[in-house]
């Protein structure tokens, strides 16, 4: 019907940050649910996330793969709170048991939870990243409209 919203569904995951937190990569930001992070994981900002792409609720899945799907990622630790927006993708398969990654480009893999992010690790709020490399706990909020 004409004037109908669509509905808004959210998908929330926890992880923890690490003392190799940098953030500086350029064109994606990750969570992954491994317990460990070297230093070459210059994309990822939380470590053992409790939820993975394939977690995630069916419908929430199907409006992901909308090529008019706007996704948002809430990202917050303690009082920092980032919201990056991206897009969503016929290919989205989020099969992926072990990760997820937000990308600035339109690259999918089964990993990509969201492509066309307005930002990347490398942008995010530097106070956000030094609580991360302290070991603070992070929220994910995916939400899709």
């Amino acid at each position: 019907m004409p004037g109908l919203r669509p509905r808004r569904m959210d998908e929330t995951i926890h992880a923890t940050g690490h003392e190799n937190v940098t953030a500086t990569h350029e064109s994606t930001f990750e969570l992954t649910s491994d317990d460990y992070l070297t230093p070459a994981g210059d994309c990822i900002l939380g470590i053992e996330a409790d939820r993975v792409p394939t977690d995630f609720d069916e419908a929430f899945v199907a409006a992901c793969r909308s090529e008019d799907a706007t996704i948002t990622a809430t990202l917050e630790v303690g009082d920092h709170a980032v919201t990056v927006t991206g897009r969503g993708h016929p290919d989205l398969s989020f099969e992926n048991d072990r990760s997820m990654v937000a990308r600035t480009s339109e690259y999918v893999d089964d990993r990509t939870v969201m492509i066309g992010a307005e930002a990347a690790a490398s942008d995010l709020d530097r106070g956000l990243i030094e609580a991360l490399s302290a070991g603070a706990e992070l929220t994910l909020t995916l939400s899709v409209e």
